[in-house]
């Protein structure tokens, strides 16, 4: 077995198109499993970390369902076979409607 990394549409084109990466060897945490992802697709790293190293803050990894925000963050351990998923979060819009433009669409 090995980890896999899903990688989110946006970053695909880095990836060659891939939905999901499986890393080479045997990675032993987040870290060093983003380290196996930027070796083979280097383009991602300046999009999920920041200059100093830190996962930027648009962005969250899990670790099959645990944010790596609350188990140790880079250093979270990775079990074979695990999934790692990032996600970038999505925020804008223009606000809530008014209540008029609630209704007038009725």
């Amino acid at each position: 077995m090995s980890v896999t990394v899903a990688i989110p549409g946006a970053l695909r084109p880095l990836t060659g198109g891939q939905a999901r990466v499986a890393l080479e060897g045997s990675p032993a945490t987040v870290d060093q499993a983003l380290d196996a992802l930027f070796q083979a697709h280097p383009g991602g790293r300046d999009r999920i970390l920041t200059e100093q190293g830190e996962v930027r803050p648009h962005v969250n990894v899990f670790v099959g369902f645990d944010s790596i925000r609350h188990t140790g963050g880079l250093q979270t351990a990775v079990r074979d076979g695990a999934e790692i998923a990032i996600i970038a979060t999505v925020s804008g819009g223009s606000g809530a409607p008014r209540s008029t433009e609630l209704y007038s669409q009725v």
